[in-house]
C-alpha cells in the first residue's frame, strides 16, 4: 500500500538532493564505469521487467541525453518512451533532456531526418547571420562568432564556444545579438537519434531507413532486435531466425534472418555496429561513441531478449541471455567504422571471440520460442534446428572474411 511507502520520502529526497549524480566529478566517455555515474535522462519506464531494450537507451542518454533528439518507431519503445501522461525521458538539473516524439512504423526514419535537416537549416542560418555581422559588432563577440564557426559541427566544441556566443550576444549593442539569442537552443550540435525495433528497420520502415541511411546526413539510429513484433503481437519478422516459433510461422521460422548490418555496409560510408551490452558493455559503450562521432549516418544493431522469447533463465537474466548468445555463436559482435579505410586500416572489426559451436543447439533449447517448436513438430525442429546452426555458422565465417580482408 502507499501510505506503508511515504516513511521513504525524507531518504529519497536526501539521496537525490545530497548525494545525487556524478556526472561533472568523474570524464563519463572514458569508460563505463564513469559513464555510470552520470544521470540517465531515461527513468522509470514501463517495460517490461528486465526488458533487454531499455538499458540501451539509458547509456544513450548518460552520454548524449543533454542534446539529445529522438524520432520514435511505433512499437514497444514507443509504448514504455511516452506513456501518457507520463515519460521516462527527464531534463537534468539545467533544464536540458532529450526531445521525445513519436511516429509511424512506416516514415519514422524520414521523421528523423526531417528532425536532423530542419535543426541544421536553422544552425546554418546562425552561421550566415554570424559571417554577415563580422564587422558590425564588438571584438570580444567577433572572436565568439568566429569560435562557434570553427566547432558548430562537434559536439564539445560547440557547447563550449555556444556558451560564449551567449555571454558576448547579452552584452552585445547590435541588433544581431537579439536574433542570435532567439535561436540559442540551436547554438549547440544537436544528437539525433532514431529508434524503433526489427519490425520497423527489417520489415515495414525498411525502405525509409535505407534512404536516410542512404542521404549520407548525420543521423544516428538504434534498433533494438527482439527477433519479433514485440508490443504488435509476436509476429514473426525478417529478424526471426530459422526454426523460431512467432505467429505467422507456427511451425518454424523456415528463411534466413536478414541480414540487416551487412546491406548497410554496402554503402561504404555508413557506421554500423552489432551488438549486445551483456556480452560487452565496453563493446558497446565504443559503438555509441564512436556512431554519434561519426560524421555521418551510423546504425546500431542491439541483441534485445524478450518476454516473447519465453528465457528459461527468467527476464531477471537478460543480460546473461545476450552473453549466452554471443557465446554459443547465435549473435556476433563487430563494428564498421568507414573512417577507418581513410587510414588504410581494414574498416571492418570483428569483437566477439570465436563461438563455442558445442553450445549452439543448448542455447535454443534455453528458449520458449524453439522448445515449443520441439513439442509440435518434433521431426521438422530437429531440421530446423540444424539449419539454424548452419545459417549462423554461415553467417559468422562471412563476419571473419570480412576482418580479415
Amino acid at each position: 500500500p502507499l501510505d506503508s511507502q511515504l516513511v521513504e520520502d525524507k531518504r529519497w529526497d536526501y539521496m537525490h538532493k545530497k548525494v545525487g549524480y556524478k556526472d561533472t566529478v568523474l570524464p563519463k566517455e572514458k569508460s563505463v564505469k564513469n559513464s555510470q555515474f552520470a544521470q540517465p535522462l531515461f527513468e522509470f519506464s514501463g517495460a517490461c521487467a528486465g526488458c533487454g531494450e531499455t538499458p540501451y537507451i539509458k547509456a544513450i542518454t548518460q552520454l548524449f541525453g543533454d542534446r539529445m533528439m529522438v524520432a520514435n518507431a511505433t512499437g514497444c519503445s514507443s509504448i514504455y518512451g511516452g506513456s501518457a501522461p507520463s515519460t521516462p525521458y527527464c531534463p537534468n538539473s539545467e533544464g536540458k533532456g532529450p526531445a521525445w516524439a513519436n511516429s509511424l512504423f512506416e516514415d519514422n526514419a524520414e521523421y528523423g531526418l526531417g528532425m536532423h535537416v530542419g535543426v541544421e537549416k536553422l544552425r546554418q542560418r546562425i552561421a550566415e547571420k554570424m559571417n554577415a555581422s563580422m564587422n558590425d559588432v564588438a571584438a570580444g563577440t567577433q572572436t565568439a562568432f568566429k569560435e562557434w564557426i570553427e566547432n558548430k559541427d562537434n559536439a564539445e566544441g560547440s557547447k563550449a564556444a555556444s556558451a560564449k556566443v551567449v555571454e558576448a550576444c547579452k552584452k552585445e549593442k547590435a541588433s544581431i545579438a537579439k536574433e542570435i539569442l532567439a535561436l540559442e537552443q540551436y547554438l549547440i550540435k544537436k544528437s539525433v537519434w532514431i529508434f524503433g525495433g526489427d519490425g520497423w528497420a527489417y520489415d515495414i520502415g525498411y525502405g525509409g531507413l535505407d534512404h536516410v541511411l542512404a542521404s549520407g546526413e548525420d543521423v544516428n539510429v538504434l534498433v533494438v532486435d527482439t527477433e519479433v513484433y514485440s508490443n504488435t503481437g509476436g509476429q514473426a519478422s525478417k529478424a526471426t531466425p530459422v526454426g523460431a516459433v512467432a505467429k505467422f510461422a507456427a511451425a518454424g521460422m523456415r528463411t534466413r534472418k536478414k541480414d540487416l548490418g551487412v546491406m548497410a555496409m554496402s554503402y561504404g560510408y555508413v557506421y554500423v555496429a552489432q551488438v549486445a551490452m551483456g556480452s560487452s558493455q565496453n563493446q558497446y559503450f565504443k559503438a555509441i561513441k564512436e556512431a554519434e562521432a561519426y560524421p555521418g549516418p551510423s546504425l546500431i544493431i542491439a541483441y534485445a531478449p524478450c518476454i516473447n522469447h519465453g528465457l528459461k533463465l527468467g527476464m531477471g537474466k537478460t543480460q546473461l541471455e545476450s552473453k549466452l548468445a554471443v557465446e554459443a555463436g547465435y549473435w556476433s559482435n563487430y563494428r564498421y567504422n568507414p573512417l577507418l579505410e581513410a587510414e588504410g586500416k581494414n574498416p571492418f572489426e570483428l569483437d566477439s571471440k570465436e563461438p563455442d559451436w558445442e553450445k549452439f543447439q543448448e542455447f535454443l533449447k534455453s528458449e520458449v520460442r524453439y522448445t515449443s517448436l520441439k513439442k509440435s513438430f518434433p521431426e521438422q525442429a530437429d531440421v530446423l534446428f540444424k539449419q539454424a546452426e548452419d545459417d549462423a555458422k554461415w553467417r559468422y565465417n562471412n563476419y571473419k572474411r570480412l576482418a580479415s580482408n
